[in-house]
């Protein structure tokens, strides 16, 4: 897998040639994983169906039964993910914040991601 790095704010990286990619390493796969979850479902203009369905599965108030399946499918459904071996979710009532940490099997190795969404 071939991934373009992005910088701590989300931009991609240019100007490097190839060091601006991750060549298969678990880097890529896990990279994909947080672009995969922060892609808004009808977001992408090829494929509407596409993306994570943060309206209606994820935020709101009666969604505690199907926000972690959603991240979780989305996770496992990532090109090159194998398995995914610890999720721990953790909303925080106050800021009203959903921190997500989670270990992945990758065919590069294992991997730990740990995001705010």
């Amino acid at each position: 897998m071939r991934y373009r790095k992005q910088t701590a704010s989300g931009d991609y990286t240019f100007g490097q040639g190839i060091a601006n990619f991750w060549v298969d390493r678990r880097e890529a796969p896990a990279q994909a994983v947080l672009t995969r979850l922060r892609l808004l479902k009808g977001e992408w203009f090829v494929d509407l169906s596409a993306g994570t369905d943060w309206a209606t599965r994820v935020l709101g108030k009666y969604t505690m039964s199907t926000y972690d399946p959603e991240i979780q499918q989305r996770i496992v459904g990532t090109q090159d993910v194998t398995a995914l071996q610890e999720y721990q979710s953790i909303v925080d009532p106050q800021t009203r914040a959903l921190r997500v940490s989670t270990r992945i099997s990758t065919v590069y190795g294992e991997t730990q991601i740990q995001e705010s969404l």
